[in-house]
């Protein structure tokens, strides 16, 4: 791995020998690398080796010598992966750029970790079949700006302004479509639109002639030649006037239609899609921005992206016994991408099958599941972030090589004399660009370099940034864990490219992790979500970034993050409490978004029926088979609540806690009974509390009376023995 850091006009007080000895290599630092020293940087792509640049301004100009030096001796893009790091407007152009090395060395030695394992693809493919819905006029517009590289067809919502816009529903240059929507569903490459043809002109028929536009008195038939039943006073002269093309029939029966596109536009002002993240290959275009039609263009021909999450059916906690308990990924999902349905339905035509898991067979075939369409997954994994059982797990780049990450920068900047590491979760984009924005607003509020005066100070030099492909895709159980490697805060930096209900779910995780270390005796203000929407926030963003560090632990852990979320909360939930300033025996945690938790048992309506251990999916309820007992581990509760609902007495409620005892990881007896024994063979085959409630019960009821009633008293087999064994009753074989 071959490093080259530019320092433009020295304006980075960098350490060549420090940073050098972190990266175990000897650097020489450059200062017109883009310019005069080239030859540098295409003699190390030259060496076959892996090659980072700690700059990014000028990143599109190396590839472009890289990809001509590759296309002129090997062939083009066989030249060495090439990784960027900014170093400059996140660390260098600060007012504390003087205390910046160990920051920059960790950001230099993280760029130098392998790419994240690839994973399996979606794919799309389009053809170029777009659909333009709107009123015909400014539909007509959109179809010239756009040409003749799509294959474009139009659904009319009325003629609005038809002219001078080429005539094309005149002329029949595009197919036109109309009538009334009914749903319109899929994405890119493979939507379906379905709609009713009610309208009693059939545009397939119709010559374009107008004569049923003059011959109508009401004005009710528009220049897209649908009528408008509410205006039509069934006078029927455009029936007369339509004889010889019989276009026009007011007797023809409604009938749905549907049919498929790879791109839609929709001029409406109300969308198809609601959802925040829409479905790719529909745009809006509201006649001004050129950007949609131009987005178009390029949505021709085959493309693919990761599979971003993974789904494990055994360990979600959506359903059991007809009882929903868990939905916290369905309803955070900003695209519409995940939804529940039974076991034995299919997915959705077009769709692959749900993630991680084949038909399920037996009774689970009518439970009720979480489906996850990867075609309308953006990768967002606030999903994966909200999940409490670890069902859903992001995959690209995985939690443990995320932790690697984490570890690989806080191991450094410690290492390299950092102290009270602040780790800055942003987007590759809009959060990239914001500290782009403040690093350099900061460099020109600075005056000459060194100049202390007051104004912008740019990203302190403990604060680490850390690019994630979006800000929700790592949760809780990262957060602690970067805690127990020594970090002394967690701060997300959102814009709005988030959806509003991603802000409350990484809100609602903070408070409970914030609630945890504050229990354990952490002082300060450990996790905080950082808004900014645009260079109007900058001053903002600039004095957030200035708050007083909060205690961490004083040694980091040791341990990787785990592909199981459960097991990666544990291990940093133990090193955070073998580290604690306080040891109380209890925490509470808030009563919304908790993974941890206990359960409440009423022991006075409890009948020890059991129906709650069938339905937990999390083996935290456990039942005994020697004796009635119902035991809990408090580990393993997820707080999905099924085990609530379940429960027949409503005995049961749930209680968000972090319980520090020993006894947390252990089965412990909730409730027990005594057994209740045949009164005939004295075998226990039920609780003394469940059998007398069942006697109350049934005692008044007729079908209940006499032996009928002491059966109840029975075992299942004596019962039996006893019923063929009466004499004074009349079997079913004897009428």
């Amino acid at each position: 791995m071959t490093t080259l850091i530019c320092d433009c006009n020295q304006t980075m007080p960098l350490d060549p020998g420090s940073l050098g000895a972190a990266l175990n290599e000897n650097l020489t630092l450059h200062s017109t690398l883009c310019r005069r020293e080239a030859g540098a940087f295409l003699k190390a792509i030259e060496s076959g080796e892996d090659v980072v640049v700690a700059c990014t301004q000028e990143k599109r100009l190396f590839t472009e010598l890289a990809e001509q030096t590759a296309g002129a001796e090997r062939g083009a893009t066989a030249y060495a992966p090439i990784r960027f790091v900014n170093i400059r407007e996140t660390g260098g152009w600060s007012r504390d750029a003087a205390q910046a090395s160990p920051k920059i060395a960790a950001l230099l030695v993280a760029a130098h970790l392998p790419e994240p394992e690839p994973v399996a693809t979606v794919t799309y493919t389009s053809t170029g079949r777009l659909l333009i819905i709107g009123e015909l006029g400014a539909a007509e517009r959109a179809a010239e700006l756009l040409g003749d590289d799509l294959g474009i067809t139009l659904f009319t919502q009325g003629a609005g302004d038809t002219m001078g816009y080429g005539g094309a529903m005149q002329e029949r240059r595009y197919p036109v479509l109309g009538g009334q929507i009914q749903a319109l569903t899929g994405w890119l490459g493979a939507f379906e639109l379905k709609w009713l043809r009610n309208n009693p002109i059939d545009l397939d028929l119709c010559t374009r002639c107008n004569a049923c536009l003059v011959a109508c008195p009401e004005a009710a038939i528009g220049l897209d030649y649908q009528i408008d039943l509410n205006l039509c006073q069934s006078h029927r002269a455009c029936v007369k006037a339509c004889q010889a093309a019989g276009a026009i029939d007011f007797s023809r029966v409604p009938e749905t239609a549907s049919e498929t596109f790879d791109l839609i536009l929709d001029l409406r002002a109300t969308p198809a899609f609601s959802q925040h993240a829409l479905p790719q290959g529909y745009l809006r275009w509201d006649g001004r921005d050129a950007k949609p039609l131009m987005t178009l263009r390029a949505l021709v021909g085959e493309f693919e992206k990761p599979k971003f999450v993974l789904y494990k059916q055994k360990l979600c906690a959506h359903s059991r016994n007809e009882k929903t308990g868990c939905t916290a990924c369905i309803d955070v999902c900003s695209a519409s991408a995940i939804s529940s349905e039974r076991g034995v339905a299919g997915p959705p035509q077009g769709a692959e099958r749900p993630l991680g898991g084949q038909r399920s067979v037996g009774a689970s075939q009518s439970r009720q599941r979480v489906l996850v369409n990867p075609n309308l997954c953006v990768g967002c994994g606030t999903c994966s972030t909200v999940c409490p059982s670890g069902a859903l797990s992001y995959a690209y780049p995985r939690a443990s090589e995320q932790g690697v990450r984490l570890k690989t920068l806080l191991a450094t900047y410690a290492r390299c004399g950092g102290k009270d590491a602040a780790l800055l979760l942003h987007s590759q984009e809009a959060g990239a660009r914001l500290l782009g924005d403040l690093g350099r607003l900061a460099q020109l509020d600075s005056g000459t370099h060194g100049n202390q005066h007051d104004g912008t100070h740019g990203v302190p030099a403990r604060v680490l940034p850390i690019a994630l492909w979006h800000t929700s895709s790592l949760g809780l159980e990262v957060w602690l864990t970067a805690m127990a490697y020594g970090a002394s805060q967690v701060w997300v930096l959102m814009t709005d490219e988030e959806a509003p209900q991603y802000h409350e779910a990484i809100r609602s995780q903070m408070a409970v992790a914030q609630a945890i270390l504050t229990g354990l005796g952490y002082q300060g203000e450990h996790f905080r979500v950082l808004h900014a929407r645009d260079a109007r926030d900058l001053a903002a963003l600039d004095a957030d970034l200035q708050a007083a560090a909060a205690q961490c632990v004083s040694r980091g852990a040791g341990f990787a993050v785990q592909s199981d979320k459960r097991a990666t909360l544990e291990l940093a939930l133990d090193h955070l409490i073998a580290h604690a300033p306080l040891r109380p025996e209890v925490i509470a945690l808030p009563a919304t978004s908790s993974p941890l938790g206990a359960l409440v048992i009423n022991k006075d309506t409890c009948t020890l029926c059991l129906s709650c251990v069938n339905a937990c999916p999390a083996s935290a309820l456990q039942d005994n088979p020697d004796s009635p007992q119902l035991k809990f581990i408090e580990k393993n509760c997820v707080q999905c609540g099924l085990c609530v609902k379940t429960c027949p007495e409503q005995a049961l409620a749930l209680l968000p806690q972090l319980n520090l005892a020993p006894r947390r990881k252990e089965a412990v007896v909730l409730n027990e009974m005594k057994p209740y024994t045949c009164v005939r063979c004295k075998q226990p085959f039920g609780t003394l509390k469940a059998i007398e409630a069942m006697l109350g019960k049934l005692s008044g009821h007729s079908m209940f009376q006499g032996a009928a009633l002491e059966r109840l008293k029975m075992c299942g087999d004596c019962r039996v023995i006893d019923i063929y064994s009466a004499q004074n009753e009349t079997k079913i074989t004897d009428l």
